[in-house]
């Protein structure tokens, strides 16, 4: 009952609204579409001249290539023949670990 009730009310509040005309609605759609493209624009705008600013400035920054040194992982690691060719122990695999064989 009380959804009703509701309902009555909200209806009779929706006739103490006062509407725009057809001419105001036109116009003010008008109004909201052509701010919207001149916002658009400008945002537009300023956005380009910043882009291709930071990619000026970026330019200019000098960039080092990343070295990789090998030296030191060459040295510890078999090539792959070598691998091939030996089969590691247990005491290769961990260090400290004696074994005894029977």
């Amino acid at each position: 009952m009380a959804l009703m009730q509701y309902l009555r009310d909200t209806k009779s509040e929706l006739n103490h609204v006062s509407w725009p005309t057809r001419t105001q609605t036109a116009i003010f759609t008008a109004l909201v579409m052509i701010i919207s493209v001149i916002v658009s624009l400008y945002l537009g705008v300023f956005d380009y001249l910043f882009t291709n600013a930071l990619g000026k400035v970026i330019e200019f920054i000098p960039v080092s290539e990343p070295t990789l040194d090998l030296s030191e992982f060459n040295a510890i690691s078999p090539t792959s023949t070598e691998f091939l060719m030996e089969t590691p122990t247990a005491e290769d695999l961990i260090p400290g670990l004696e074994v005894e064989v029977e």
